[in-house]
């Protein structure tokens, strides 16, 4: 909408000069902080310049001057906006994900305070996911995360004498890029706070199934007066990430599982007593850790590292997350976890976790705070021996005595009967054992087709796929004539029923030259959005080289590789090619293959024969909008091992590829 004008719109010169101000109060010097710097000698003889420069900047800044020189500890977040101090907006954030999070930094800057240490904070923000959708914005969320961490880092090392880092992050990329930022600074003890979720509302709809009003407006599903009501009250409280377990959620799951977190602390609910104790408590911890030299490289470790991926399987998270744990890992100087890691990893390890979006009941994020989070998770996961137990954590101590200590502490006791108390829910029909998720019918997480349009590999999250239109044995297949899409927005039409030829019930969307070359790998949840709330959306897969956001939902393969612009041979379907779909929920076994064009079935074989014989599509090229950042991005990351490596800078293979290419 336009900005109003006022009545009479103001002349050019009173936006130029100041008649109100007072320029005989222009002060022109000060007296300065009293008091004297503790200064020593030594300090005088040895210290770098900057250090001593430094001591003047902190006593500048209103520290008491004999204080300055004490231990310095800093506080990295993603906080964004500005709050009053009753709460209300001066500036509004990007997303209620960073709102809150100023809080937390106060909490914990007044502990290390207390402790007699000198706190320092610097923030780098993040964008939305959800805000981008659909716009040239989400080119660059995924590229972010990379650009974030490497200012993270270059902030981390700006402060030579810090003792240690404690991250404050909640969102999609933010808090990955925390992460990475954490890893990459192996000598340092560090500590990380995930910055908890938001509630939702009493009556209406949560923050995933919110986004998708325009899509179902337009197919008759709802009217304006509907979406207007929901829409204002799907963010019910003003701070912390969504309330389904997408990225973001999975993200402080992950965080906590890898041990950089204390336990119980993912998924708090943001703004709440409970999490702010949560940040007094990593400032303490995070003392503790510099006290006694234990650095980040003693807890990310490849153990830690496969207990991530085993906590994950077992929440059911995003597979977004397929994209940061092996970035994580590169930063902390560890393996890259691949396809057959997480293969083996989904195979063994049971879902166990009913919540927003998989089920099978609906349970926001805070449900599974309360009915104990990551540690209890984690009961269950130690009791089929699948945890490594001698991982430190940022406790102090290890993962084994952590959960010795949870299975009888008061605070398990006390979060669990909350939850029953206050939603009448019980606590372990949303984290539950081996024997009730089987009885449940949970199925594990994620499955990995290849095929003659993937033959580096997909991911689908199969535990997303409506279960009507999967058969008795537990397979999911598929056979359907291509729509082919080189533009997000023409898929978004053709499903709304605004586009010459609708998208409908049978088709597969095949939305290509979506991936890092080609639009930054975007995330199109507001794609698999619109079909899931359409009646006959669980008719219609998808098939693409971007990526899904961590709440999307059915038939949606994703990371298709190579992508298009990379020579993969999905740039080269074309509309009404059959593409037949197999994706087998308990062997956690796949394919996604091209049989045959206009209707002719002639296999998988037949079908890669046609495809390398053919061109690419005529319309597949580059984003126009593209920015030469993300391009930039692209390229580095292609570099390094693409998307089934992380997204990462290696600056090694860079360095490599360059010299190739001179030589």
């Amino acid at each position: 909408m336009p900005i109003s004008e006022p009545p009479e719109v103001p002349d050019w010169r009173s936006l130029v000069d100041s008649p109100d101000v007072d320029w005989d109060a222009v002060a022109t010097s000060a007296e300065g902080p009293e008091g004297e710097l503790p200064l020593t000698d030594e300090m005088l003889r040895i210290w770098p310049s900057g250090d001593l420069f430094g001591l003047s900047q902190n006593a500048g800044m209103g520290w008491k001057p004999s204080d300055v020189a004490r231990d310095p500890f800093l506080i990295l977040s993603t906080q964004g906006g500005l709050r009053a101090e009753d709460g209300s907006p001066i500036a509004l954030g990007y997303h209620t994900g960073h709102w809150e999070i100023g809080l937390l930094v106060k909490a914990a800057a007044e502990e290390f305070k207390r402790r007699g240490a000198v706190p320092f904070a610097a923030m780098v923000s993040d964008p939305c996911d959800g805000r981008s959708q659909g716009t040239t914005g989400m080119m660059d969320s995924l590229p972010y995360r990379n650009d974030a961490a490497v200012v993270f880092r270059r902030l981390i090392r700006s402060l030579p004498l810090r003792k240690g880092v404690l991250g404050v992050a909640t969102c999609d990329k933010g808090l990955p890029a925390m992460m990475l930022a954490l890893a990459g600074s192996p000598r340092l003890p560090s500590v990380l706070v995930p910055g908890g979720v938001t509630l939702p509302p009493r009556s209406g709809e949560d923050a995933g199934k919110i986004q998708t009003i325009g899509a179902r407006y337009a197919h008759g599903e709802i009217d304006v007066e509907t979406a207007a009501d929901y829409g204002c009250r799907a963010c019910a409280t003003p701070g912390g990430g969504c309330q389904f377990l997408g990225t973001a959620a999975t993200a402080q799951v992950v965080a906590e599982a890898l041990g950089m977190s204390l336990p119980h602390s993912a998924l708090a609910p943001s703004g709440q007593p409970v999490w702010l104790d949560m940040a007094r408590r990593s400032a303490r911890a995070l003392v503790e850790l510099a006290r006694r030299g234990a650095t980040s490289n003693k807890v990310l470790t490849d153990a830690a590292i496969r207990n991530a991926m085993i906590v994950h399987a077992a929440f059911g998270g995003s597979t977004n997350l397929l994209l940061h744990i092996p970035a994580i890992a590169h930063a902390a100087g560890l393996r890259r976890p691949d396809v057959v890691d997480w293969h083996e990893i989904n195979i063994k390890v049971p879902r166990l976790v009913s919540v927003l979006p998989n089920g099978p009941v609906p349970h926001p994020t805070v449900r599974v705070f309360l009915a104990g989070g990551v540690p209890e998770a984690m009961l269950h996961l130690r009791g089929l021996g699948l945890l490594d137990e001698s991982a430190l954590t940022a406790s102090g101590t290890t993962l084994g005595r952590l959960l010795d200590w949870w299975e009888t502490s008061e605070r398990r006791r006390r979060s669990r009967d909350r939850l029953y108390k206050e939603d009448g829910v019980d606590p372990d029909d949303v984290i539950m054992s081996p024997a009730r998720a089987r009885e449940r019918g949970l199925t594990s997480t994620v499955t990995f087709p290849r095929g003659n349009l993937a033959p580096h590999g997909s991911v689908i999250k199969s535990t997303a796929i409506d279960p009507t239109v999967v058969d008795a044995d537990g397979v999911y297949r598929k056979l359907g004539p291509a729509r082919v899409f080189t533009r997000e927005h023409d898929a978004v039409a053709a499903i709304k029923g605004q586009a010459e030829v609708p998208v409908k019930a049978g088709d597969v969307v095949v939305l290509i030259g979506r991936g890092p070359l080609g639009a930054g790998m975007e995330e199109i949840y507001q794609v698999t959005s619109a079909l899931k709330f359409l009646p006959f959306g669980k008719e219609v897969a998808v098939l693409t080289d971007a990526r899904f956001s961590g709440v999307s939902t059915g038939a949606c393969v994703g990371h298709v590789s190579p992508e298009a612009l990379a020579g993969g041979p999905l740039g080269k379907v074309r509309d009404g090619d059959l593409i037949r779909i197999v994706v087998d929920r308990v062997r956690l076994e796949g394919s996604i293959d091209m049989v045959g064009p206009e209707g002719v079935d002639v296999g998988p074989e037949g079908g890669a024969r046609l495809l390398a014989e053919r061109s690419p599509h005529p319309r597949l090229s580059p984003d126009p909008d593209l920015p030469d950042d993300v391009r930039l991005w692209a390229a580095l990351q292609e570099a390094s091992g693409g998307v089934w490596g992380g997204c990462v800078y290696d600056v090694e293979a860079i360095l490599a590829a360059m010299g190739r290419a001179g030589g």
